[in-house]
């Protein structure tokens, strides 16, 4: 078992030990684990030679959404930095400080709603390096995704996706209804030896209307018909090309 399905399993554990059945339409742990992961990755700061990425995470929820963790919050809080560190070590991004996180209340958001905000803040003075301290980032907000009794996903906009995958020299890589990242690296979910592909190049995203590629602030980004874009709607027979290589997605119809 991977260190990161771990630390998922430790938070699902923790959650399941305290609540059990009884707060499953709410926020769970494991969820604001891998949304927080998601900003990690969407606010990277490139330099030369490092890829930094933000040490500070609000997580802002509801009152009701909050006061599920009151018992076990600062337990929770070291599981999700565990879990940023984690990915940053296989990413090899660059932290200025351990990613700290910290939970919020908003009145603002309803049960099931919640918020992330980030930051890039210096370490100690004597610590070489990088970009200054920015801002408190917009604050992203995301809705808890419905589960059923055993903790999975019963949303029925996973069912609307339709069979569907790309097409690469002559390769057939099917989609799944979570992220996939394309690049070099040995760590993405479909990896292209093309060398003007960069490390990690782009993701496919599903989300309920279906697939959408979106560039990774990649050196050549993705062009399709020569135009390059930051990120296109897949439709069936939509071609792209990341680097030099020439990708063909499809969807598989009933009939």
């Amino acid at each position: 078992m991977s260190v990161l399905r771990s630390i998922e399993s430790k938070l699902e554990a923790l959650f399941e030990g305290v609540f059990g059945r009884a707060f499953r339409s709410n926020v769970q742990p494991v969820e604001i684990a891998r949304k927080l992961v998601k900003e990690m990755d969407d606010h990277r700061s490139v330099s030369v030679s490092r890829v930094y990425v933000p040490n500070e995470y609000s997580v802002y929820l509801a009152p009701a959404d909050r006061g599920q963790f009151s018992d076990y919050e600062p337990q929770l809080c070291d599981e999700l930095q565990d879990y940023l560190a984690e990915h940053a070590r296989k990413e090899r991004y660059v932290l200025l400080t351990a990613p700290k996180v910290k939970l919020m209340t908003d009145e603002d958001l309803d049960v099931g709603e919640f918020g992330i905000a980030t930051r890039l803040v210096r370490g100690p003075a004597s610590q070489p390096g990088p970009p200054p301290v920015e801002p408190a980032g917009q604050t992203v907000i995301y809705k808890a995704e419905p589960v059923n009794e055993n903790g999975e996903p019963s949303s029925d906009d996973h069912l609307l996706l339709p069979p569907a995958a790309l097409t690469i020299a002559g390769e057939r890589h099917e989609l799944r209804d979570e992220p996939l990242v394309l690049g070099r690296s040995k760590d993405c979910d479909i990896r292209l030896s093309d060398p003007n592909v960069s490390r990690r190049h782009a993701e496919v995203r599903p989300s309920p209307s279906g697939y959408t590629i979106v560039d990774l602030d990649s050196t050549n980004g993705i062009e399709v018909g020569g135009r390059r874009v930051k990120e296109l709607e897949l439709t069936d027979g939509a071609k792209f090309t990341i680097g030099s290589t020439e990708v063909v997605y499809s969807e598989e119809t009933s009939n």
